[in-house]
């Protein structure tokens, strides 16, 4: 090949296929899918889940919720209740729940598998939490709603609201934003002690209850022996006195 041809093809390399591939974006780095997910950070990021944080710690679910997101392949969908949530509480209901009570309100609030917000609409009702088999109990959630909008409501068969937000949703993790606190019906639903039908339970008199209680049927046939008595006697004393007449 003549130099000029070389002189040529260098020129064309220089003109077009550098350009070219200067041109083209850079590929970014890929990201480290096995990083481990921190659902703590995810919830610090919202700025509004102090109490909910703190339950997390203090009974080490927030550990269990770590070591499970990063061995599992089946993921974890967490409802995290807001500060207000918590604040619209009735006075001292946390306080009122024992530390293992408190442990199954916490599991409560997480469902052992990941769901994208329309993926709940389509489970089958009562959904099982985390806390499914404590003290035999099934813990579960029931969703209904509009999944053309992505609304979602949550019952408990207690309380009633409803998904207000999305913090994450990416596997392994989805975190949704609750406005009210999400309590379980075996921890705080109405207990019925007495079955339908059965008798009523038996009370004590009001006054003197130390006193045995005199059947109604009883006081007649009392009174029945009494008046029995008097006649008895009557016809006896007549006798004696006929008797000591014709004595004389």
């Amino acid at each position: 090949m003549s130099s000029s041809g070389i002189s040529y093809i260098i020129i064309f390399f220089f003109i077009f296929i550098i350009p070219y591939i200067q041109s083209q974006p850079i590929a970014p780095p890929p990201t480290n899918e096995t990083s481990p997910v921190n659902l703590t950070a995810v919830l610090e990021s919202g700025h509004q889940f102090t109490t909910f944080i703190r339950l997390l710690n203090t009974t080490q679910v927030g550990f269990q919720v770590s070591v499970q997101l990063n061995s599992s392949d089946q993921g974890m969908t967490v409802f995290a209740p807001t500060d207000n949530a918590f604040n619209n509480l009735k006075p001292g209901t946390l306080n009122s729940l024992t530390y293992q009570r408190q442990i199954q309100l916490i599991l409560y609030h997480i469902i052992p598998k990941y769901y994208p917000l329309s993926d709940l609409l389509l489970a089958s009702n009562p959904v099982r939490t985390q806390a499914t088999g404590q003290e035999g109990g099934v813990f579960g959630l029931n969703f209904t709603g509009q999944g053309q909008i992505n609304e979602v409501n949550i019952s408990t068969g207690v309380v009633e609201t409803r998904i207000t937000n999305i913090l994450r949703q990416k596997f392994p993790l989805s975190v949704y934003v609750v406005d009210k606190v999400l309590l379980p019906e075996e921890l705080f639903g109405t207990k019925t002690t007495t079955p339908t039908g059965a008798p009523a339970p038996k009370t004590l008199p009001s006054s003197d209850a130390d006193s045995p209680a005199i059947d109604e049927d009883d006081h007649k046939s009392a009174g029945s022996s009494v008046k029995r008595t008097s006649r008895l006697g009557i016809v006896l004393g007549c006798a004696w006195f006929c008797c000591s007449v014709m004595s004389f």
